[in-house]
Order: structure tokens, then C-alpha cells, then sequence
């Protein structure tokens, strides 16, 4: 009786669909105004390519106008006028503040030089120690340039203003009350502070186990005060030759006081502020170098200023004492590990 029947369950076939089923198939997924939403984009597809026809725009590997659009005479005669500088480094200035005012200018490997300011250049832009361009003929200064940073310093972690919200850092409700207190507070109100007379704290370092949620919260604070968002591991400021990670440290707070309000954020801080142990011994004193230069550079600035240090470490006992004194490092949140609420917050 089996082979009867695996033979009669052989011989079956599916049946196909008819037109009906299959119109049924098709409505599946198919609101009232589908139709109309498709002949809409449609539509809109159609003018934009007539658009960008009238207007001469036309897809191109080289990002270049057509042909036909080019003016080449106009090109050449822009390149022409506009003239080759040099940089030099104005180090004093002779009668300032007058129409005789005279600028002293050091071109790197040639001489010194004594000139006044071209056309283009303002008596209020120039001071002394700034980098300038000079044309190669007058060697009259031109325009003011920027202060030269390390490429280095540069490609650190730079964002104006991160993507994390305090929606995004979760268990972590004390410590972002703590440091909003800390840090969003004199950056968004420091009137309050003024009205006061106390001055806010310069630094603040988070420790904790990895993975706690010490960068996040950061970058959190970073998004809600608006401010510029450097990142720099602390690894990143040994070097190899003697002044070198000082100097990047000094470059590291210059690039932090051009920018309008800043959040300077050193991850692994233990990398370069260890304790200071027998300087007999075959000791890193280039380390030790580095963290005295952060030290110096947070006694620098004003604790009312639009800088606040961030520093995270999971080995807070063997940070230097000096780095960790009142006036440098004025607060320490902890961020452990989560407990079983906090896990289950977080699951969910």
C-alpha cells in the first residue's frame, strides 16, 4: 500500500495561478496613493533634468565645466596677478601704532629684512612673532598667515561638534549630572560663575574600567556645549627625539585656544603621567618632559577661558601627584562598572 501512494503523491502537480490570484499578489503592499507617489517622483525627476539642462550642468568625472564653457584667457590672466610669497616671521615691529611703522621680517635661510605692508595688509593684523607672506621682489608683507601647526597635531581627533547625545550614553546618570556641572555649566553660563566670584574647575578626570562609557560621555558634553571636540591618546605624545612631545603639547593647546570653545579630551592619560620615580635610573625622562609641559599649559590658561581638559585613565594611582593637585585637575568621577539595574536598563 506505501508505493501505491508515494507514487500517487509523485504524480501531483501544483496548479499555476490564474489572473485573479495573481492581481491579488500584486496589491499586497499597495496603499491608495502609491500610484500617485510614483507618477509624483515621476515628475520631479523629469524636471530636474530639464533643469540642470537649461543651467549647463552636466555629470562629469573631472568635476569640470563642458568645453565649450571654459574660459581660458580669464584663467591665465587670474595666475598672473596673483603672486608668488614667502613665508617669513615678523619678530618686532618699529614705531607701532603709526603711519612710519617699519616691520622686521626673518625669511628663513636668506636674511633680515625691514619693509612696510602691501596693499593688502592692515597695520592691526600684524604683530610681532606672526608668519606672514611676503612678495619675492619688495619683500612687502602681504597678508597674515596662521600659526604653523604639526600635521601630527592636525590629524588628531577633530570633530566640531560630535554626533553623541546624552540619549545615547546610558547608566552613566550621575556621572553626566557631575559633569555637566563641571563643564556645561562654565561653558554655557559663565556669567553665573562671574556673579558668584569662583572660578570653575580646569580639568576633570574620568576613571574607570574600559568600556564604561568615560569617551562617550565626553563627546556627549562636547555635543551639547556646541564646542570643538580634539581627541588625543596619550600614547600619541611620546616621541622618539627630546622636546618633541612638549612641543606637541604646545601646538595641542595653541590649536585648542583658536577654536571658539573647546573640549580637549586626553584618553590613556596614565601613558604620559606617571608618577615620577628615580630619575637615576634609565627613566623616561622625554615622558616626564611631556607631562610637566601639561602641567605648565594648565597653569597657563584662565580657568574661565573656552578650554576644558578632559583626561580618562583606568590607572588613576599612578598618575603623578602634581598633575592631580587642585588648580590643574580639580575634579574626579569614577565610572564603574554597571549594576544589575543599570544592566537591565541598558538591555532593554
Amino acid at each position: 500500500m506505501t508505493a501505491p501512494e508515494e507514487e500517487g503523491e509523485a504524480k501531483t502537480t501544483s496548479n499555476p495561478l490564474n489572473d485573479a490570484e495573481i492581481n491579488i499578489l500584486k496589491s499586497y503592499g499597495v496603499g491608495p496613493y502609491t500610484e500617485s507617489i510614483k507618477n509624483a517622483d515621476k515628475d520631479i525627476k523629469d524636471v530636474v533634468q530639464r533643469v540642470n539642462k537649461l543651467s549647463g550642468i552636466k555629470e562629469s568625472d573631472t568635476g569640470l565645466n563642458p568645453p565649450h564653457m571654459w574660459d581660458l584667457m580669464y584663467d591665465q590672466q587670474t595666475l598672473q596677478e596673483g603672486m608668488p610669497l614667502q613665508v617669513a616671521r615678523c619678530t618686532s615691529i618699529i614705531n607701532p601704532g603709526t603711519p612710519q611703522a617699519k616691520y622686521v621680517i626673518n625669511v628663513k635661510q636668506i636674511a633680515k629684512f625691514v619693509v612696510g605692508l602691501g596693499e593688502k595688509a592692515a597695520a592691526t593684523d600684524i604683530e610681532e612673532g606672526m608668519r606672514v607672506g611676503v612678495d619675492r621682489n619688495k619683500y612687502k608683507i602681504q597678508i597674515s598667515l596662521p600659526p604653523r601647526i604639526d600635521p601630527s597635531v592636525t590629524m588628531m581627533t577633530v570633530e566640531d561638534k560630535p554626533d553623541v547625545t546624552y540619549n545615547d550614553v546610558g547608566g552613566c546618570k550621575e556621572q553626566l549630572e557631575k559633569l555637566r556641572e563641571v563643564v556645561e555649566m562654565p561653558l554655557l553660563y559663565p556669567e553665573r560663575f562671574v556673579a558668584l566670584g569662583i572660578d570653575p574647575p580646569k580639568g576633570v578626570l574620568l576613571y574607570g574600567p574600559p568600556g564604561t562609557g568615560k569617551t562617550l560621555t565626553a563627546r556627549a558634553v562636547a555635543n551639547r556645549t556646541d564646542a570643538c571636540f580634539i581627541c588625543v591618546i596619550g600614547s600619541e605624545l611620546v616621541q622618539k627625539y627630546v622636546g618633541e612631545g612638549a612641543r606637541l603639547v604646545r601646538e595641542l593647546f595653541q590649536m585648542a585656544r583658536s577654536k571658539k570653545a573647546c573640549i580637549l579630551f586626553i584618553d590613556e592619560v596614565d601613558a604620559i603621567g606617571g608618577s615620577r620615580g628615580d630619575e637615576s635610573a634609565n627613566g623616561d625622562h622625554e615622558v616626564q618632559r611631556t607631562m610637566l609641559e601639561i602641567v605648565n599649559q594648565l597653569d597657563g590658561f584662565d580657568a574661565r577661558g573656552n578650554i576644558k581638559v578632559l583626561m580618562a585613565t583606568n590607572r588613576p594611582d599612578t598618575l603623578d601627584p602634581a598633575l592631580l593637585r587642585p588648580g590643574r585637575i580639580d575634579r574626579k568621577i569614577e565610572f564603574g562598572l554597571p549594576d544589575l539595574e543599570v544592566r537591565d536598563l541598558l538591555a532593554c
